[in-house]
């Protein structure tokens, strides 16, 4: 299974997973058609499958217009997204898998930035594979989404299933924001040689126009402030010991930054 990033809007990114010997393909949280459209006329492919993480416009805006040109394509999402992702066919729950290029991905429930957050893991299959992860807008490279529907009690048990997947598993997170979830992770804990390095990295990166998408699960444990509630550093920056209240004062932190 080969993973293809797609820029789109501003700051979105879409995955596309190729099954070269099949020339089949499946596309994760389609912003626009045109970038999908464009990558699967290049390779040659047939889009099969929709995996949708939730509901928001700036992840399914192309689920009407690709089902008009692929009728056969299946769309999966959230059992909880029911009624508001266009096209929806299957409808996912935590512990539910679903098959693509040989691979099978497991469902995991992630509520907090929606009450019907969904993540796609993909765990390798041999040594010489990396696990893949499609998170959408629940781990960032350097944060977490927003709560818009959610609570930051589930958002720290979401966060937590995600945390505890193989370090060398890739994120595939859906938007270009780790230079400034970087900025902010400096202001709370920026005694941690760690993240010091990664801004120097990550700022390398942007300034030469480069994608910081994938991240790693390891580097996330040691630089993402959001994934580390239980570090001295970031309870006494929150001034709680408490994990979803020192998670809930970092991420009010982060709304206003």
């Amino acid at each position: 299974m080969q993973v293809f990033r797609l820029e789109a809007l501003s700051d979105n990114y879409i995955f596309l997973l190729c099954d070269r010997q099949k020339n089949i393909a499946a596309v994760v949280d389609p912003a626009q058609a045109q970038p999908v459209l464009k990558k699967l006329h290049e390779l040659k492919l047939s889009l099969v499958a929709i995996f949708n993480t939730h509901h928001h416009a700036d992840h399914v805006g192309a689920n009407k217009e690709l089902i008009q040109l692929f009728p056969d394509v299946k769309v999966y999402g959230g059992a909880e997204d029911r009624g508001r992702i266009p096209g929806q066919k299957v409808f996912l729950q935590e512990g539910d898998r679903v098959e693509f290029a040989d691979r099978v991905a497991e469902v995991i429930f992630v509520p907090g930035h929606t009450r019907a957050h969904i993540a796609y893991y993909f765990p390798p299959q041999n040594p010489t594979e990396t696990g893949e992860l499609f998170c959408g807008d629940t781990l960032f490279a350097g944060g977490c989404g927003r709560l818009f529907e959610g609570t930051p009690t589930q958002m720290v048990e979401s966060l937590s299933k995600l945390r505890y997947l193989p370090e060398n598993t890739r994120v595939w997170c859906a938007h270009e924001y780790t230079l400034k979830n970087l900025q902010f992770a400096l202001t709370v804990d920026g005694d941690n040689a760690d993240l010091q390095k990664r801004y120097d990295e990550v700022k390398a990166y942007r300034s030469r126009g480069e994608a910081t998408v994938p991240s790693l699960i390891g580097i996330e444990k040691r630089t993402n402030p959001f994934l580390r509630w239980e570090q001295p550093a970031l309870q006494s920056a929150t001034k709680s010991k408490d994990p979803v209240q020192t998670f809930a004062r970092l991420r009010g932190m982060k709304d206003r930054f």
